[in-house]
């Protein structure tokens, strides 16, 4: 009636009761059948008494049989239309989903280089925290985050990026997502429409829309976003990324920030600025942030350690206007932070002895010299056949084509069998888009001596 494997990774008890509950369900074990004791069924199994009746415990707990005094156990009258037909029990397959799949070139703009996560020396951090620190993980941490952590960041935001605020401004979350949620909650009673950079990044897209915000897509151009065309519309917040914009790469003007700026002072409209990238200039200095220029304005900051460090982390940051972080206060008091403390502390010690500035040098040099590699190869390979644009920055390049693309889904699918991930453009734009004459290649993720390779495959299926 029931077979049990010691090879499965789930308890015998468990296999036992998914058998017994998956009859029931399925009507092979009708209401009111009487089942076999348990000496019986354990000797039938040659499984322990204590086993089977772990197993029958359970399905009595959840109403799947009913016990009567010295009798036994029978089958619970159960609706049986509303329930699953079957339910397969588990299996070691369906306790260790499919990982996600591989690709030879994968050309995604937020895939970073293993070869450059500094696993030793974050795995001092960590035991160095656990070590010294061990007392402090039996509390939570600062709802805000760490005030070492937010004294750190503090630091750092005004030496390299301009940015000019106190630690109390600082608020440390676990990814974008979070802090955009965060914001919305913060704003949607005096503003109800964003605007957004089109084409642009999708996140901040859904998340406003997702919560009730209208959302009044901008269209970019050469100089970034254009603040006549944001004046025009109706929204009162705007989500830009003007040190490097995604995806076309461009920084925004100087007199086109100040304009900005301008916008933001009058009536009460705010900023929402994402320094995607920021870090990863490879020609000349890293482009001072909007904030540092009117750090007194209605302007928000938002910074990761994403796309240098890890992604795995989830651990990100944002700098609030004075009396945004005022009302923050007042309306997250009784929420914690979200980052585990053991991850926050850790980084206290990777930034404090001087870990970090070395691993931003490391990264830049080493990511220079894949945008390097990457250019010449479209230079070899795909010569006049397309245009650049946005190079110099990021972990991305985007092509213009010369000639028009015919169907972008359909080299996407082609490059995929071929094993090759390209992320199709047209998923930037806010309202639908299709794109014909532009890809966009990131090349963080593909082993350096591997990029040249790529170029040609993508060579080929353009042809």
């Amino acid at each position: 009636m029931f077979t049990l494997r010691s090879t499965d990774s789930a308890p015998l008890y468990q296999q036992l009761y998914l058998q017994i509950r998956e009859k029931i369900l399925s009507g092979k074990l009708p209401a009111h059948y009487k089942l076999p004791s348990i000496r019986d069924l354990s000797d039938e199994l040659e499984i322990s008494r204590n086993t089977v009746d772990g197993a029958f415990q359970e399905l009595c707990a959840e109403g799947y049989i009913y016990s009567k005094a010295r009798s036994g156990y029978f089958v619970s009258d159960i609706e049986l239309e509303f329930a699953t037909a079957t339910i397969a029990p588990y299996t070691q397959q369906d306790m260790h989903p499919k990982l996600a799949e591989r690709y030879r070139f994968d050309f995604h703009p937020a895939r970073l280089d293993p070869e450059v996560f500094p696993s030793a020396l974050w795995k001092k951090c960590l035991n160095d925290c656990l070590r010294s620190e061990a007392g402090a993980f039996s509390e939570y941490s600062d709802p805000q985050g760490e005030w070492g952590l937010r004294c750190n960041i503090q630091f750092y935001l005004e030496q390299s990026r301009g940015v000019h605020c106190g630690p109390d401004q600082i608020i440390i979350n676990s990814g974008s997502q979070q802090n955009l949620e965060i914001v919305a909650q913060l704003i949607r009673e005096t503003h109800n429409s964003v605007a957004v950079e089109n084409p642009g990044y999708h996140l901040p897209r859904d998340v406003f829309r997702n919560l009730g915000f209208r959302i009044n897509p901008i269209e970019i151009g050469s100089s970034s976003l254009n603040p006549h065309s944001l004046e025009s519309s109706e929204s009162s917040v705007v989500y830009i990324t003007p040190s490097h914009q995604m995806p076309l790469g461009y920084v925004m003007p100087v007199a086109n920030r100040l304009k900005l700026i301008s916008w933001a002072d009058t009536g009460g409209r705010l900023i929402i600025e994402d320094d995607y990238d920021s870090e990863l200039r490879y020609i000349g200095r890293p482009i001072s942030s909007l904030q540092g220029l009117n750090p007194q304005g209605n302007i928000i900051y938002q910074g990761t350690f994403s796309k240098v460090f890890s992604p795995a982390l989830r651990l990100c940051y944002m700098v609030l206007p004075a009396k945004l972080a005022e009302n923050y206060r007042r309306k997250f008091r009784n929420y914690l932070c979200p980052v585990p403390l053991l991850t926050q502390r850790a980084m206290i010690k990777f930034m404090e002895q001087g870990h970090w500035e070395q691993h931003l040098r490391r990264v830049r040099i080493f990511y220079k010299k894949k945008h390097d590699i990457m250019l010449q190869s479209i230079d070899n390979r795909l010569g006049n056949k397309v245009k650049v644009i946005g190079q110099g920055a990021g972990l991305h390049l985007v092509l213009e084509l010369t000639n028009r693309l015919e169907d972008e889904a359909k080299l996407v699918e082609r490059a995929k069998k071929q094993g090759c991930r390209l992320l199709p453009f047209s998923d930037f734009y806010a309202e639908g888009k299709k794109e014909h004459k532009k890809l966009l290649l990131g090349f963080g993720g593909i082993p350096m001596d591997e990029i040249p390779a790529g170029i040609d495959l993508l060579s080929s299926l353009l042809e």
